[in-house]
């Protein structure tokens, strides 16, 4: 980028993700200008207000489906931060159709509208549900790195470079299940877990927005970057919620696993291992980095970093979810 000022396309921009984004690079940015485009006006009004209508952000109304729209709040900018999407796993199995129009055509408008606009940087949101997905959402996002993955092989003598983020939960973001199990605790109620085995990676949005920002000034072209992070049992999450709740077992939900895999075996070989992350290319000349074992497997239920009962409730605490 050298001494040019970032205009950033953030799409899908007034979720969890975006607000955090949005924040760090106003508080560190004097010269960037951000487009939120996403399709609800409340939350866009809100975004404003909550930013005291920073005149470095401008709101787009618009969907990723609409590709003449995207390919107009495209114009003049050389990064795009793509997180929109259609994320509750339940409601795409319901809605097969739409979750297909969002997520992959969706991937594709912004693929191609990057291109066309001379975009130089552009890195989508993935998820763990992407790899061996179970479930829609996490097949719809899977195809959406495939197209990221090949979207430079389109991109001819521009230098127009694509990656993809992929990471887990995210601590505190909407859909979270915190505010479910502190509902219920402060209910007197059970909280409910589906299996007591189950186990998941958890990223902050601080972590994730580094992530991010990292990988729009570091990435190469095609790349899926993993980060190291911890994983938790979910059993520990409602003990640090709600230390003496009872809690009571429904059973899994279709399209749900009992722990998440962020890099697969299959992909170990062509990844390369960083102090705080991974990187899977399919570009043999990726420089740095060292080589991961044969048949190595990143999984949240053997994964070397945890977080126990104690660091979970701090955490929540942290979120203003004090007990």
């Amino acid at each position: 980028m050298g001494n040019r000022s970032r205009q950033i396309l953030l799409t899908g921009g007034t979720g969890s993700f975006g607000r955090a984004f949005v924040s760090r690079m106003l508080r560190e940015d004097a010269d960037v200008t951000i487009r939120i485009y996403s399709r609800d006006e409340l939350k866009q009004y809100e975004m404003a207000q909550a930013f005291e209508n920073d005149p470095r952000l401008r709101f787009f109304i618009g969907d990723v489906r609409d590709r003449e729209r995207l390919a107009r709040a495209m114009y003049g900018v050389n990064q795009v931060v793509h997180a929109a999407a259609l994320k509750q796993v339940t409601l795409c199995e319901y809605n097969p159709a739409e979750a297909i129009k969002t997520n992959v055509l969706g991937a594709q408008n912004v693929i191609d509208c990057a291109i066309d606009a001379g975009v130089e940087r552009t890195v989508a949101l993935s998820t763990d549900k992407a790899v061996n997905p179970v479930n829609l959402y996490g097949a719809s996002k899977l195809c959406a790195e495939k197209l990221f993955a090949h979207a430079s092989a389109y991109t001819g003598p521009r230098d127009s470079r694509f990656a993809c983020v992929r990471y887990g939960n995210v601590v505190g973001s909407r859909g979270s299940v915190v505010p479910l199990f502190i509902e219920q605790a402060s209910r007197g109620e059970a909280l409910t877990l589906t299996d007591s085995r189950m186990t998941r990676f958890w990223i902050s949005l601080s972590q994730a927005v580094d992530l991010v920002l990292l990988v729009l000034d570091e990435m190469r072209g095609s790349e899926i970057y993993v980060p190291k992070i911890p994983s938790m049992r979910m059993t520990d999450l409602a003990l640090a919620i709600a230390p003496d709740a009872i809690l009571k077992e429904v059973g899994m939900r279709p399209g749900e696993k009992l722990h998440e895999v962020l890099l697969t075996a299959d992909e170990a070989d062509r990844t390369r291992e960083f102090p705080t992350y991974y990187v899977i290319s399919r570009q043999a000349e990726l420089g740095g980095g060292r080589r991961l074992p044969e048949g190595f497997a990143y999984q949240s239920d053997t994964n070397t970093q945890w977080l126990d009962v104690d660091r979970l409730a701090e955490i929540v605490t942290e979120l203003g979810h004090g007990h």
